[in-house]
Order: C-alpha cells, then structure tokens, then sequence
C-alpha cells in the first residue's frame, strides 16, 4: 500500500456557496425551552455560549468561509441556540484528530459535525446521532477508471480525509488488493474535503472516497465535470450513523439529544435538511452511540 499524507491546497475551482441546494428562504424564530435550557450543565448556561469545533468545510452540512460557517449544520445549531438559549459560536480546527482532541481537552463543548459514530471512536467520545449516511466515490465525469465499488479501486489514486473512517476502509481495501495480486492502491489523504476534490478535478487523484451528502454537493458544482459512482453499495460500510460529538460521559450528550429530538418534533429539522438537499440523509429520531464497526 502506498500512503501519502497531503495537506491542504489551494481552493481555486470549488465553490463553497450554498445555492446549488438552498434558496434564500428564512426560517422560524424559536422560543427558548426553559426545560431543555435547565438540563444544561452550569458552566455553560453561566457563560450563556457554547463553542462548536469543526474541521473545515464539509458542504451542505458546513461551509465555511473565513471565520463564517454556513450550511445545514450552522442552520440547525443556531436553532438549537435558540431552543436552549445560548450562543453557540464556530471555530475551526485542521483536521479530524484535532477536532476530537480539542473536544476531549474541553477547550470546545462539542463539535455537532455531522462526524462518523464508529464504536472505536466511542472509547473516547460521546455521539449525538442526527443523521445516517453513505460512502461513494466521486470520480472524472464518464469515469475513464472504471471506479465502481472497492474492488476496482486497485490500481488507482483514491483520495480520502485523513483521520476519517474512509482512510480506514480504503487502507483495508488496499491490504485486500495485494493479497488477491492486483495492483496496488496509492491512497492519498488530505485535511479536507476540498482539497480532495480538487484533486479529482485537477486528475491528481482518480477518485475521492468520502460520504455521499458532501460529494453529492460537490459533483453538482463541478460543471459536469464529476460523477457519482458505487451509490447503493456497502462500500466497506454497515449502517453508517453521523452525528454531534461531546466528551465521553458528559452531560451535555444527552441534552443535545433532547433538543434535536425537539427540532425533529416540531418540523425544524425537516425543513432545514429538505433546505440543503439532505432528505435521504435524514433519521426518525435522535440517538446517542449508534455506530457500528470498522472492518479489522
């Protein structure tokens, strides 16, 4: 297997704006929930904010332009803000294993993500589950490659976010493509998802392995020059659960759960997804640690 670690590039070419899915539509003004606000933890509800920590644009769920973050993810934070009467202001870290680390220290209170449930990741962390998702390929339009599941990755250039669950599958899929005598994969993982895509675009890479609701709003923007390809297939992937990340045991988890059930109850969550093109990506209620495993 070859590995190579790739730091971001720059982002000439990919777009970050939102109108490919959402319109310029205002949503509601929500009241405080006085019950949901007195769950939280004293520390937070004392400084009236909270800090949400991402890794960089994630579109449609985080877009993130300077120190701005929109998207389907800054649209539900700013309702759950609302709801339980605080601020919650964005911050952007390099990379997943910072995220995770900059939660576990409690220099931010949660990132919402959506970032993956994994029962691995589970030892350290609490998941707030908001969202069920899939992973596909994004590769050149008419897929010169012929990149249609992990099998017939061998042999080529496949781009993934480092520190993901994608990295790991993809560098267990090029173990399997030695061992069966085929042509390596090179795996190339990059810090973010644009530059990943980038690199598709830019033929450095042959295809970006990543979740379908990202690559689906990449594939729109590109000018036709990309396509979706292994839609509807594992991919390496049981049930796939994304969501909200806290510390491991803290009360936070489960207030989070709680009031994104209350913004599933009363249509928020619905219109906000439906927004940003997320219907097939949406869940009937809340749950904390529903992840499943990694292959070995």
């Amino acid at each position: 297997m070859q590995l190579k670690k790739i730091t971001t590039v720059a982002l000439a070419g990919v777009m970050l704006s939102g109108a490919a899915f959402a319109e310029d539509a205002s949503l509601p003004k929500l009241s405080v929930n006085e019950e949901l606000k007195a769950k939280l933890p004293e520390a937070i509800r004392t400084a009236g904010k909270m800090i949400s920590v991402n890794n960089g644009s994630f579109p449609p769920y985080e877009i993130v332009t300077g120190t701005e973050m929109t998207g389907a993810s800054a649209d539900l934070t700013d309702a759950l803000g609302q709801v339980l009467g605080v601020t919650i202001e964005h911050q952007t870290v390099g990379g997943l294993p910072a995220l995770l680390a900059g939660v576990n220290s409690g220099r931010y209170q949660f990132a919402f993500g959506p970032v993956g449930d994994f029962k691995s990741r589970e030892e350290a962390n609490d998941f707030v589950d908001w969202v069920q998702e899939f992973v596909v390929f994004a590769v050149q339009k008419s897929n010169p490659k012929a990149i249609t599941s992990l099998d017939t990755a061998c042999g080529n250039r496949i781009a993934v976010m480092a520190g993901g669950s994608a990295e790991k599958v993809i560098q267990v899929q090029a173990e399997k493509c030695k061992t069966d005598g085929k042509d390596p994969i090179e795996v190339q993982s990059f810090t973010d998802q644009p530059s990943s895509i980038l690199a598709v675009r830019s033929k450095r890479s042959d295809a970006f392995f990543s979740s379908q609701a990202p690559l689906t709003y990449f594939v729109s923007q590109s000018n036709g020059q990309l396509e979706l390809t292994g839609v509807g297939q594992k991919n390496g992937f049981e049930a796939l659960y994304q969501g909200a990340v806290v510390p491991k045991g803290s009360p936070l988890g489960p207030v989070l759960r709680d009031a994104v059930k209350f913004l599933m109850d009363n249509g928020t969550y619905a219109a906000i997804m439906k927004k940003w093109g997320l219907e097939n990506n949406m869940i009937k209620e809340p749950g904390i640690n529903l992840g499943g495993t990694l292959p070995k």
